[in-house]
């Protein structure tokens, strides 16, 4: 009964500890992931910022060779219209014309032929033969949009397969030419063989499973390097699809899609060459991108989850030892405050609660009950059976009393030698009596001790006090006393009361 009663602050103090303790590891086990988890966050931002950075370069590289070859193929044509419109060209040789209409055309690499057209798309000059070739080139797409619009800039169309140059495909820059008063006269046209996209992207180095591509704005696969599963998608349609879509909205930049061609994620970077009709594309493999990131991520996530499996089992090693310690210290307070030989509360602990519940009692105007009880004729039962007889009837009159009273507030302790005391909160003398009754018939009823013809019996004093401001737990006790006194002159074995005399000084 003491043990419950002072167990609950101890069991309190010990969860706040316990849950301090983990609340402290598991606060410092989130902050740890939680500062890993936003540095690795980062981490893979910049990874693939990285990656579009670095295929950002490719790309740029990439127009400005695109740009540099354009320029030049730009430059042919110009010269070849503004040598053709000189009144003073046809008074000169055919080999020495043809030497001035096509010697700015030499510089470009992977040319294709080089054509000056006229108005029905017939040739006037051709840089591979002195004589012209008889062919007809009207129902081009690029001589009919010539036909239709004014613009004199630079034209691209394409990619086409060239009848000559091994049926390479290609593509065509070309330019009008116009008549004095801008009516359309001709097309000076040259073709560039698409190889030349071909041997440049192959010297780029993107990684596995990403590519380089050109395409042109109206959706149409120049080149790609390297060809998917062995298949040349050169002329390919993706006008369709939702990247090409952005790309072309947007012009340059970067973004995450699926391939309409793997369905794999990966990381787009492009940008429109100049003010050509041609898109320059990198696409990177996720995977590739994130494989350092992912190494990385992987050893400090396993550094990381160590660390915090080792922080918690440290918390929970600390649990356990404060646990023990709290189980010492609960057992301590038991022993010291339980009287060995019975299992009741011993004379201090006895004193403590009499305190408790007698200011309880004074707060709440409650009545406070008080039993003294004595073993009858110990000293003559000690005779019959020894000490070690007399200890085990103590603790058989303790058992019982503990099992009499059963409310969780009362409390029987040993007072000393074979005096008890049985302290009832919140009870009147009337149910005092009926309680130490009840207590005194449960002891008659005990069995026989060692075939003793004599039971074991015991005297019990009664006292009861509505506790007042000024009383004094010292006059409660004394009637107690007193009452146990008049129950052991009148026979033993009895209940008794005596009237309650006021006594000014304190049990303790």
């Amino acid at each position: 009964m003491i043990a419950t009663a002072a167990e609950p602050p101890l069991r309190r103090e010990w969860s706040r500890s316990q849950i301090l303790l983990i609340s402290g590891g598991l606060a410092a086990v989130l902050a740890i992931v939680g500062i890993v988890s936003s540095l690795l966050i980062r981490e893979h931002a910049d990874a693939k910022t990285a990656a579009a950075r670095a295929a950002t370069n490719i790309v740029q590289l990439i127009d400005a060779d695109v740009l540099r070859n354009a320029e030049l193929y730009d430059t042919s044509l110009s010269g070849i219209i503004l040598a053709w419109q000189r009144s003073d060209l046809m008074s000169i040789s055919p080999e020495l014309r043809q030497m001035v209409l096509f010697d700015r055309s030499t510089a470009a690499p992977y040319k294709g032929d080089l054509l000056l057209l006229d108005q029905k798309g017939d040739i006037l000059a051709d840089s591979t033969s002195v004589v012209p070739r008889r062919d007809n080139f009207a129902d081009r797409p690029n001589f009919d949009w010539h036909r239709q619009h004014s613009d004199s800039t630079l034209q691209v169309g394409g990619p086409f397969r060239s009848y000559s140059n091994f049926n390479d495909w290609c593509l065509t820059f070309s330019r009008r030419m116009s008549g004095p008063d801008g009516e359309f006269m001709g097309v000076a046209t040259s073709a560039m063989r698409v190889v030349y996209f071909k041997n440049l992207f192959k010297n780029l180095n993107v990684g596995q499973n990403s590519s380089v591509a050109l395409i042109n704005s109206q959706g149409i696969l120049i080149t790609r390097q390297p060809d998917f599963l062995g298949k040349d998608l050169v002329g390919t349609d993706f006008s369709k699809q939702p990247n090409f879509q952005r790309m072309l909205r947007e012009e340059n930049g970067s973004f995450s899609g699926i391939s309409g061609l793997d369905n794999l994620e990966r990381l787009y970077t492009f940008s429109r060459v100049g003010d050509l009709p041609l898109i320059v594309v990198v696409g990177q493999s996720l995977d590739e991108v994130y494989t350092v990131w992912r190494r990385n991520m992987l050893l400090v996530a396993g550094a990381t989850g160590l660390l915090c499996i080792g922080i918690m089992w440290l918390t929970l090693l600390l649990c356990r030892e404060l646990r023990l310690r709290h189980q010492a210290e609960t057992e301590l307070a038991q022993m010291a405050a339980t009287d060995s030989l019975t299992g009741l509360p011993n004379r201090r602990q006895l004193d403590q609660v009499m305190r408790q519940e007698w200011a309880r009692a004074q707060r709440s105007g409650q009545p406070m009950a008080l039993l003294m009880i004595d073993v009858d004729h110990f000293k003559a039962f000690n005779d019959r059976h020894g000490h070690n007889g007399g200890d085990e009837a103590l603790r058989r009159v303790a058992q019982t009393f503990t099992e009499t009273i059963r409310r969780p507030g009362d409390l029987a302790a040993r007072y000393g030698g074979e005096e008890f005391l049985i302290i009832l909160p919140e009870t009147d003398l009337a149910g005092a009596r009926l309680m130490a009754e009840k207590i005194r018939l449960a002891v008659q009823a005990m069995p026989r001790f060692a075939n003793d013809p004599q039971p074991i019996t015991v005297s019990i004093g009664i006292a009861a006090q509505t506790a007042g401001p000024a009383d004094k737990l010292a006059a409660l006790f004394g009637v107690a006393d007193k009452a146990l006194y008049e129950a052991k002159r009148k026979g033993r074995n009895r209940v008794e009361q005596a009237a309650f005399v006021p006594c000014p000084e304190d049990v303790s």
